[in-house]
């Protein structure tokens, strides 16, 4: 077995999943905004360090996606934080996309950019210690759309990613998100997410991608936000499985969900929920690779306080927990009352 698929093996080990810590700096300055924090860099710096010195975080946590400037900080003992990641039986990840931009002639769709110049970025995070890696596309759901240019576009980006990633060193994390926002049903999600799916794996074979080296990051099949009709839980395992399995070829190391937007619990016992349904019956492991859904309670409990640093630490080792049984499928909704 390759390095490189060694890697996507453990980024998806059993009762593990991945923290996405890789919010762009106008996306972390939101965040902070609603704990009434300064995003300085020092702030940003301390909020990551407390992440990543969570006791026991590589219990439940394989690996970390961290944002070009995070990857060049160090904690406060002045380790840098990829060294730290290591030391807590973590891999530390990058994210190497530039964010959207607008597609021309295509209203209100969007592409990602940042594949010029990307073989000699993802050179440079494989000195500075980055394991893996990831690139996000968006679809929006609207009235006529996602259009076929929209999915083109962003396959051909994630099958150009994931191919230089892998001639460089770095195990690729392929995210195509469906957008939860709008008020479209969850028949028509799970549409979109069929096509989009069947156009990325497209482009990964065009592009030579060895899939065994890759994890997908998909979103669930799910009502939109908006919708009157919001899906219950098996439905929504049932409409994303049969999606994946139609869709994703066995060979791909694993797939480990986005949160896009649903509520903490709500991601955490949809995941389970599918784990405990079709346990032993898929060819791949389903675990989980939240951001907000595993960081939430804890920025909400810190507030840019050092004296809050303990509280924050345990709320994101209980939702680490919490995530890592629903990989297993062993969550139950009871266990967070337990815990609290």
């Amino acid at each position: 077995m390759s390095e490189l698929a060694k890697v996507a093996q453990a980024m998806v080990a059993r009762g593990k999943g991945i923290l996405a810590a890789d919010e762009s700096t106008g996306t972390i300055e939101k965040r902070f905004k609603s704990i009434a924090v300064e995003s300085t860099e020092e702030n940003r710096r301390a909020y990551r360090d407390l992440l990543f010195t969570t006791r026991g975080l590589g219990d439940h946590i394989s690996g970390v996606i961290l944002y070009d400037e995070t990857l060049r900080q160090k904690s406060a003992d002045g380790t840098p934080f990829a060294q730290l990641l290591v030391r807590q039986g973590v891999l530390p990840g990058i994210k190497v996309d530039a964010g959207t931009a607008d597609l021309a002639f295509c209203p209100g769709e969007k592409v990602t950019e940042g594949l010029d110049k990307l073989a000699k970025r993802v050179q440079e995070y494989v000195k500075l210690g980055a394991k893996f890696a990831k690139w996000r596309a968006v679809i929006t759901i609207g009235k006529d759309i996602p259009s076929t240019t929209c999915i083109a576009a962003n396959a051909h980006a994630l099958g150009r990613y994931a191919a230089t990633c892998l001639a460089n060193g770095l195990a690729p994390i392929v995210e195509p998100e469906v957008l939860m926002d709008g008020d479209h049903t969850i028949e028509r999600c799970e549409e979109v997410t069929e096509w989009t799916l069947n156009a990325v794996y497209e482009a990964l074979y065009v592009n030579r991608v060895t899939l065994e080296e890759t994890v997908l990051k998909p979103s669930m099949v799910i009502s939109g936000k908006d919708c009157a009709r919001q899906a219950p839980t098996e439905e929504v395992a049932e409409r994303t499985v049969r999606i994946l399995k139609r869709c994703v070829p066995a060979a791909v190391a694993g797939i480990a969900f986005l949160s896009g937007g649903q509520s903490d619990e709500q991601a955490t016992e949809n995941l389970g929920t599918m784990n405990r349904m079709f346990k032993g019956k898929l060819p791949w492991p389903l675990t989980f690779s939240y951001g907000r859904a595993l960081q939430a309670p804890s920025l909400k409990a810190w507030k840019g306080a050092a004296a809050n640093v303990a509280q924050a630490q345990a709320l994101l080792a209980h939702r680490a927990r919490m995530n890592g049984l629903a990989a297993t499928g062993d969550y139950r909704p009871d266990l967070e009352k337990k815990a609290a």
